[in-house]
């Protein structure tokens, strides 16, 4: 559904949440979303962007300022894994500069992800504790880089960096929105001018390779960096491009081809092989964090993606964390080509390696299918509990792997 189209019909199963967003910060009805008469209202909603509506909207951000107030578990367990964070502190420095590099020769893009995770986790500490201190560290933080950066470079890694690291300036940007103190315009001129124009050349391009050559992740982030700085923005054209790349994308991003094969009704529950799953588990974990935060910032803005195609997300998230907690299952072999001449490749089997990993990615997904929509979702319940309280950029090693997302999940999401 286009947010300029606001009366096109849903269809594979995606029902629109628009109209029962409420204008008055955000919040959203608890309603189960399945009747034609809800779904028509919805449809009938003016297309207009609601803020805070990226990973958090003003009901998520409420919840958990009065519950740690109250000194509830488990969101005071998750404030006190944030408040302990490094990055969390409002002493933090930002190292802002001109170029980072991610990929080959002079490689910088650390400066970034470190920054980043210490805005983000600074301006959820504003928001749930509202501290001031740690308002002013983010905005410094964000100011400093939106009027410092110009350009991010390196070898095909650089549309990682702009993926990755554009969906996540974003939603620590979205969080200040309003805050006096920061500069939302020269985030969103920055943004715009730095990020945006890699994560479409890669989404219409893929660095000049096969569609199939690149990972589902590649496509996956600069999605969500698309989507996220369309919010930002308050540009629809953007959002879109977004979300019909979820539905209907050429590259491995696109639903369909992340989650190639279904199994359905496996010891109870249907599966849905994940596109890495041959590769390793930690890229695989990192599929549920990156496809996980376009479907939430999508639910915020109106738009079920978690629900899209048969809820065909939930089930390769099932199915990731299934294998993940030690059990087995179903693997269908996986052909794709690679390079610039489409060479063929093959994965026979589901790959053991990095098996376990600890990622702050289930959280989310927990508490919208378990406790949003009221569905069983077991193997992703086990895995949420087994990690919790999720912690953040820093709490998961200093490569950037353990920035990949932005995490906190526990204090947020629960419910």
């Amino acid at each position: 559904m286009s947010r300029t189209s606001p009366h096109q019909h849903r269809s594979n199963g995606e029902l629109s949440r628009r109209g029962l967003l409420k204008t008055a910060g955000g919040l959203t009805a608890a309603v189960a979303l399945g009747t034609a008469s809800l779904a028509s209202t919805a449809d009938a909603a003016p297309a207009t962007f609601t803020h805070p509506g990226m990973l958090h909207n003003a009901g998520d951000i409420n919840r958990a300022k009065v519950r740690v107030a109250a000194g509830t578990d488990p969101w005071l367990s998750g404030w006190n894994r944030l408040t302990a964070n490094s990055h969390s502190q409002s002493t933090w420095t930002n190292r802002a500069t001109a170029t980072i590099i991610r990929g080959g020769t002079g490689q910088n893009y650390g400066l970034l992800y470190n920054d980043i995770a210490a805005a983000y986790q600074n301006a959820l500490r504003w928001r749930v504790g509202g501290t001031e201190a740690n308002a002013v560290a983010a905005a410094n933080i964000l100011n400093a880089w939106s009027r410092t950066l110009t350009t991010v470079t390196g070898n095909a890694d650089r549309f990682l960096a702009a993926g990755i690291y554009g969906w996540q300036f974003a939603n620590a940007c979205e969080l200040l929105r309003g805050y006096s103190g920061f500069d939302l315009a020269a985030a969103q001129e920055m943004t715009v001018r730095v990020f945006y124009p890699l994560n479409n050349q890669f989404l219409t391009g893929h660095n000049d390779a096969c569609i199939t050559n690149y990972w589902a992740n590649w496509d996956l982030c600069n999605m969500a960096s698309v989507m996220a700085i369309g919010i930002l923005t308050d540009n629809a054209a953007k959002y879109d491009q977004a979300v019909n790349y979820f539905r209907t994308g050429a590259g491995n991003g696109a639903l369909t081809k992340a989650v190639p094969f279904l199994y359905p009704g496996v010891e109870g529950y249907d599966l849905g092989q994940w596109q890495e799953s041959g590769r390793d588990q930690g890229h695989t974990m990192m599929g549920m964090g990156q496809m996980g935060a376009i479907c939430e910032m999508a639910w915020n803005q109106g738009d079920d993606l978690y629900s899209y195609d048969g809820r065909r997300f939930m089930k390769a998230a099932q199915y990731v964390a299934k294998y993940n907690l030690g059990n087995s299952v179903p693997f269908t072999t996986y052909n794709w080509g690679s390079g610039q001449n489409c060479a063929p490749q093959s994965q026979t089997v589901i790959s053991p390696a990095s098996r376990g990993q600890v990622r702050p990615v289930w959280a989310m997904l927990h508490y919208h299918y378990n406790r949003r929509v009221n569905l069983d979702d077991k193997y992703i319940s086990q895995m949420c509990f087994s990690v919790a309280p999720e912690g953040g950029g820093g709490d998961y090693g200093s490569d950037s792997g353990g920035f990949d997302q932005l995490g906190f999940g526990t204090l947020m999401y629960a419910k």
